[in-house]
């Protein structure tokens, strides 16, 4: 294998993946924008990102762009556009679609394998003159997705525009201003137009980060002589839900999620747990009407029948009776991402019993009743028991459960109280399994707690990675043994790797663009780069310390995170959000 195959190993994909799918957009070149749309992981994961798919999808309604797809691909081979097969040095237009720190590093080894300086500065002559022809190894490199717009600064060197919040407001007017000034116009003229223009739109390559004697990020700010750029740059959101919810545009068997037709069910949560970075950056919550769920749906192929309904939070009772009327019209099977423990009612019922469902997943979270209030969940012992009790009644033969460990303030008796309500689970659900003659499995997944930016919990360090070890190697000698149990752990070492990531800044990046040019652990590229993980890691920061992340603007204040982050340590709940009358975090 060659250099910087341990970054593509296992990867699998061609271009016979194209024979699979239903719904891809094939258009010619002549007179068209040329814009290469990349996910910087494998196929399959790309094809079961409902965002990547529909930013494809907005991309191409344009008749005068033309967007191919482009994948991690195999070891030893170039990344070459799915849809044409031509190399990313032949569009002038790159757009990476981020939605794990875990991927940053594959974007810049896309970018090296492909002949093209990972940094923009490499890439950005004083007066570089842009085209839409063959961009020469010299393209516009755009980055979005939900990792870039909570914190964007470890790809900060290596991006010339972020865009910073939901692709349906922003994308269009972003493209306008491309197809407009592509041709002839200077690289940073066309993008600090585009600053000064339009909210969203954030050019590292025009502001300046400063930090302190210790390496400490201070501040990051407009450079002189670029008018009209914003202290900050606001996260640009859909008014209004659209007329049809949003939906798969591609199905494949080849997906991670074969042949599933993703529909959201809306965006963002009311509930406000304080671990969860995307309950706070997609505030306001807003869920989608019975009608445009149903409209989506009814959108998919002739041939298909499994449904996916994507949200955070569910459906309104009413909608969810409607939906359920016509899956079971259609005769469709349907999947979840999670369910809450305390929405079980007799619409959701209703639908689960229509739908041969056989999978479900509820998230605890918390081991114990007094974490699950520090991190505001609100769901009960009881809420988890019943929960798992009506779904197995209900035909459930898989049930899976999320926790982590390593939660602020997480102690012994919460590991215990953790294990304790497993075991009570196993019993419950094994009690009904006996009696309907067919036993259910109990799936544990345990991850890791990594704080997050834009959450409560991002003042909070992260636990050390042999204290993490330790706690997860209990609970597999308690109850690793157990038939009917499986478990799946998340490393502890990744977790860490992850939390660096997910609170770093721009000297991270460069951290990162040393293990891809050196082939080397991160470990090894922090060394070189003389910076230190556990500053990110594992450091508590103070109530007024700023945040790379906050040349964001989310709409969230800072002090409201801060009390929330208080209330937590105190164990107080918050209710959830009510956005008639609300005002308490700043969003609405």
């Amino acid at each position: 294998m060659g250099r910087n195959s341990r970054l593509t190993k296992g990867v699998t994909g061609s271009r016979e993946q194209l024979f699979h799918e239903q719904g891809a957009i094939r258009k010619k070149w002549k007179n068209r924008l040329p814009i290469a749309l990349i996910y910087p992981n494998t196929y399959g994961l790309g094809m079961s990102n409902l965002g990547f798919q529909l930013v494809y999808q907005l991309l191409n309604q344009n008749d005068a762009v033309v967007a191919e797809r482009v994948f991690l691909p195999e070891p030893g081979t170039k990344p070459l556009s799915l849809e044409s097969g031509r190399p990313l040095a032949d569009f002038p237009l790159l757009f990476f679609s981020v939605s794990f720190e875990q991927d940053y590093q594959h974007l810049i080894l896309l970018l090296e394998m492909s002949g093209i300086p990972p940094l923009a500065s490499e890439r950005t002559g004083k007066n570089q003159a842009l085209s839409s022809k063959a961009a020469g190894g010299q393209p516009l490199v755009v980055a979005g997705g939900v990792a870039t717009f909570m914190n964007p600064e470890p790809l900060a060197p290596f991006i010339d525009l972020f865009i910073v919040g939901e692709a349906e407001p922003i994308l269009p007017p972003v493209l306008a201003h491309l197809l407009k000034g592509i041709n002839g116009k200077d690289k940073m003229a066309l993008l600090h137009e585009i600053v000064a223009d339009l909210s969203g739109c954030y050019v590292p390559a025009l502001y300046q980060v400063k930090y302190d004697a210790d390496g400490v990020f201070q501040s990051n700010t407009p450079k002189e002589g670029y008018a009209g750029v914003p202290q900050r740059i606001k996260k640009v959101i859909m008014d209004a839900p659209g007329d049809v919810a949003g939906h798969s545009t591609i199905l494949t068997p080849l997906a991670e999620f074969s042949n599933l037709f993703m529909t959201e069910l809306g965006r963002g949560c009311s509930r406000g747990c304080r671990f969860c970075a995307a309950g706070f950056i997609y505030r306001p919550p807003r869920l989608w009407k019975a009608q445009s769920i149903i409209d989506a749906i009814d959108s998919r192929p002739e041939n298909s029948s499994r449904v996916g309904l994507l949200g955070m939070e569910m459906a309104r009772a009413d909608d969810i009776a409607r939906i359920a009327d016509y899956l079971a019209s259609q005769s469709c099977s349907l999947s979840f991402s999670s369910l809450r423990a305390d929405i079980i009612n007799s619409s959701l019922l209703e639908l689960l019993g229509s739908s041969n469902l056989k999978s479900a997943a509820i998230a605890p979270d918390g081991g114990s009743e007094r974490l699950r209030q520090v991190i505001n969940k609100g769901i009960t012992e009881n809420d988890v028991l019943t929960a798992a009790e009506i779904l197995v009644r209900k035909g459930i033969r898989n049930l899976k459960l999320y926790f982590m460990v390593g939660l602020p303030t997480e102690a012994q008796p919460d590991l215990d109280e953790m294990i304790s309500l497993i075991m009570k689970v196993k019993k419950k659900i094994l009690t009904v399994g006996r009696a309907r003659g067919r036993l259910s499995t109990l799936t544990l997944s345990i991850n890791c707690f990594i704080p997050k930016p834009w959450t409560p919990f991002q003042f909070h360090p992260m636990e050390k990675v042999a204290s993490l070890k330790q706690k997860l190697k209990l609970v597999r000698k308690k109850i690793g043994g157990e038939p009917n149990i499986r478990i799946k752990t998340e490393s502890p070492e990744k977790a860490f790797y992850q939390g660096v990531l997910s609170r770093g800044d721009r000297r991270v990046g460069h951290a990162l663009l040393s293990m891809v040019r050196d082939n080397c652990t991160w470990k090894q590229a922090f060394i070189k780069q003389n910076i230190h993980p556990d500053d990110y890691a594992l450091r508590r920061r103070g109530a007024t310390e700023p945040f790379p992340w906050e040349i964001i603007d989310h709409g969230i204040g800072r002090k409201y995170l801060w009390s929330e982050y208080r209330k937590a340590l105190e164990g107080k709940p918050t209710i959830p959000c009510d956005t008639s009358r609300c005002k308490r975090c700043g969003v609405c």
